[in-house]
């Protein structure tokens, strides 16, 4: 699996990062996750993606692992993941994500799919396998599953429920009004169905979503998104700066936000009563996810 290099869109001429968003690399160990990664043979969303958080957390040997393979059925133009026609499930992919897992000793993980409408159960079943088998090979993992909308269809929900994932995640992604142009195969209200199914099938399982800002919205509407997401009962939400992952495939940032308008939509946020927040430049869904986790954990212990 070759290493994905992200473009450097701080150089292009249509929009120059703003200092807050420029950062020097970490150091650790990079290496070991590198080879691990690649002799387990299953895809990361980091990678994928192009996230810009890769240098840091994979220095940690934190990575987020893509199952069901790295071809997307759905084309969303913020996402950098490939869409097209993908390959079967492979069948030892649960074995060798566990063993991946237990390699880097994590001791929490985020398992993200791409969406798969071809498959009869859009892949739930081999996402759920996939959980077990990490349950199975590290049982002091916690494991959060960050799925596809499954189109709200209750029994693929519930089988990747019945797996026991200790926080079940799916991205609102952005305000209504621009859900339809820019995701266009996904659905802003069938998103909080998702989150609103969890919690009836399995209110014991936290759930968490993430909102990108910089696409166009209102502060108004990212007001009303994070109420959506209260009334369905999310749990924990995150709030992140959208980046243009290429500079002629994908949509352009409208806008970046500075440091304290973060730290003023997680304010409300957090006064609509979310368990955990976290809102910031560069945080995204799995960004600190173990951290977030084991804090929400411990306030809804509290």
């Amino acid at each position: 699996m070759e290493l994905t290099v992200l473009p450097r869109t701080s150089d292009s001429p249509r929009r120059r990062l703003p200092p807050w968003l420029k950062r020097p690399l970490p150091a650790g160990d990079f290496a070991q996750t590198v080879r691990v990664v690649e002799e387990s043979g299953v895809a990361t969303v980091c990678q994928e993606a192009r996230c810009p958080n890769l240098s840091e957390c994979w220095s940690k040997r934190h990575a987020t692992f893509m199952v069901l393979g790295e071809k997307c059925t759905r084309r969303c133009h913020y996402c950098a993941v490939a869409t097209a026609r993908p390959d079967p499930p492979a069948a030892d992919e649960p074995d060798r994500l566990a063993e991946a897992v237990g390699r880097l000793n994590l001791r929490h993980v985020v398992i993200t799919a791409v969406a798969r409408d071809d498959l009869g159960d859009e892949g739930a079943g081999h996402f759920a396998r996939c959980v077990t088998a990490v349950h199975e090979r590290c049982p002091s993992t916690t494991v959060e599953v960050l799925p596809a909308d499954f189109h709200a269809r209750r029994e693929c929900i519930q089988a990747l429920c019945d797996a026991s994932p200790e926080l079940y995640n799916h991205n609102l992604e952005m305000v209504e009004r621009l859900t339809p142009q820019l995701r266009p195969q996904g659905k802003y209200r069938r998103s909080l169905e998702v989150l609103r199914t969890v919690k009836e099938i399995a209110p014991q399982i936290m759930t968490k979503s993430g909102v990108m800002v910089g696409l166009g919205e209102t502060m108004e509407e990212l007001h009303r998104s994070f109420e959506d997401l209260r009334a369905v009962g999310c749990d924990v939400l995150t709030v992140g700066q959208y980046l243009q992952p290429t500079l002629d495939r994908h949509t352009p940032v409208a806008r970046y936000y500075p440091p304290e308008e973060f730290e003023q939509l997680g304010e409300y946020a957090r006064g609509l009563g979310f368990v955990s927040v976290a809102s910031g430049p560069f945080v995204r869904s799995s960004y600190n996810a173990a951290e977030v986790f084991e804090e929400s954990r411990r306030r809804l212990r509290a």
